[in-house]
Order: C-alpha cells, then sequence, then structure tokens
C-alpha cells in the first residue's frame, strides 16, 4: 500500500502547470485597436481660429463679422483723421505767423484758408459795413466765435464713431459669447457627455467673439483719446487765431476814429 501511495505522489507531481489566461492586457490592446474611440471621442485636429469661425453659429459668425468691421473702420478713421488734423495744424500755425506778423487787418494782403481765412474774411465784411461802430467788435467777435466752433466740429467728426466702437466691442464680444456658450450647453444635452473634447470647440468659438470684441475696442479707446487730445490743441490753436483777429480789428477802428 505504501508503494501505491509513493507511486502517485510522484505521478501527481509530474503534472505540468498551465500558464494564467491572458486577460487585461489583451482586453485593452483590443479596446486600443478598435472600441478606443467609443471611451474616448476624438479631439478635433487643427482647431485654428478660421476654423472656428467657420463651425461658430450664424448669430455668432455675424458679431464677429460686425467686430472686424469695426476694427477696420477705427483704423481707417485713425489714418483719416491724424492727416487731417496734422494738416490742418501746420496751416493754422502758418496763419497765426502772419496775424501775429501783422499790425492791421488792412495789412493781410490774402485772407488766408481755412477758418481763419474765414475770420478775416467775416471781420473784412463786418468793417466794411460799418453801420454802428459802437457795436461792431461785438458782432465779430460773436461771428468769430461761430467759426471757431464750427471748426471744431468739423475736426471732430468721425470721432463719434470711434468712440462708440469703444464703448459698445466689449458688450457686442460678450453677446455673442454668451449666445455661444448657450450653443455649447444645447450641444452637452444632446450628446450626453461632458467630455472636454465634445465641450471645447463650442467654448472657443464663444470665448473667440469676446476676443475680437476686446481687439476693437481697446484700439479705438487709444485712439479716440489720441484725437481729443490734438482736437484740444487745435481748438487753442483757432481760439488763438480768433483772439489775433479781434485785436487787428480793434486797432484798426481805433485807428479809424483818431
Amino acid at each position: 500500500m505504501f508503494r501505491s501511495l509513493r507511486v502517485f505522489i510522484v505521478s501527481t507531481s509530474a503534472v505540468p502547470t498551465l500558464p494564467a489566461a491572458p486577460t487585461a492586457p489583451l482586453v485593452t490592446a483590443a479596446v486600443a485597436e478598435g472600441g478606443g474611440s467609443a471611451l474616448a471621442p476624438v479631439v478635433p485636429e487643427n482647431l485654428t481660429v478660421w476654423r472656428m469661425f467657420a463651425e461658430a453659429d450664424p448669430i455668432v459668425q455675424a458679431v464677429m463679422l460686425l467686430l472686424v468691421a469695426a476694427s477696420l473702420l477705427t483704423w481707417t478713421i485713425w489714418i483719416a483723421k491724424s492727416g487731417e488734423l496734422a494738416s490742418a495744424k501746420r496751416a493754422l500755425k502758418a496763419d497765426l505767423a502772419t496775424l501775429t506778423e501783422a499790425d492791421r487787418l488792412a495789412a493781410l494782403k490774402a485772407a488766408g484758408h481755412g477758418p481763419v481765412g474765414d475770420m478775416i474774411a467775416v471781420a473784412r465784411a463786418e468793417l466794411a459795413a460799418g453801420a454802428d461802430v459802437t457795436g461792431l467788435q461785438d458782432r465779430i467777435e460773436a461771428r468769430l466765435q461761430r467759426i471757431e466752433v464750427a471748426a471744431v466740429q468739423k475736426m471732430m467728426r468721425g470721432t463719434n464713431i470711434v468712440a462708440t466702437i469703444a464703448s459698445a466691442g466689449p458688450f457686442i464680444g460678450l453677446f455673442g459669447t454668451v449666445w455661444g456658450i448657450m450653443n455649447a450647453f444645447i450641444g452637452i444635452s444632446q450628446t450626453q457627455t461632458t467630455n472636454l473634447a465634445v465641450v471645447a470647440p463650442g467654448i472657443a468659438e464663444a470665448l473667440l467673439a469676446t476676443a475680437l470684441g476686446l481687439v476693437a475696442a481697446i484700439p479705438a479707446v487709444v485712439i479716440y483719446n489720441g484725437f481729443a487730445r490734438s482736437v484740444a490743441d487745435y481748438r487753442r490753436l483757432v481760439g488763438d487765431a480768433s483772439t489775433l483777429v479781434a485785436v487787428l480789428v480793434s486797432r484798426q477802428v481805433g485807428a479809424g476814429s483818431r
């Protein structure tokens, strides 16, 4: 009996052990080969600014186009008004030099150009009328003031558009952002997922509207402040010219009354 038991133990120990069946690695490989797209949505490739614009909601696209047009309009006004203000200041400084050298209004050979020319023409017309010498100075000063106001208003023309873009641009961009985020939330509810690959494109399109709003508004604020300083300097020059014309008229009236 002991001999048969020994034979059974030896035969049992000689049985080879079977290798463990592969589990997780094969499942992982299978998921990686075929089923991975169901678990991890593919992130859109090449998510550029142009692609965000092209895939955005039509209302968000309209907001973006409006902001781009507003930005282009701001830079166009800046180029045009900068040249106009620079030219007007040069002409005013030349006219101021001529007025400073003259001792009387009759000594001026030419009426000049721009507001100074209008001032000289008005003063000469009032002097030629010569109806009431007592109120002559007051009448001329009143008409010179009107010319001064008209000249400054002409230089301010177009700057109100820049001010409107500077103040309304961020809010227009914010409207596009709110609309885009609403659409992104609607997409989340329809796809029943909060995966970043699904949510990110819609939010990026919405934030692009805010970025364009800032791009339109920040330069507009800087440009408008520059215009305000330039127009203030122009107003000072026109005021100096008005004062000099009034002084020349006073001298001529005083010389004629002697």
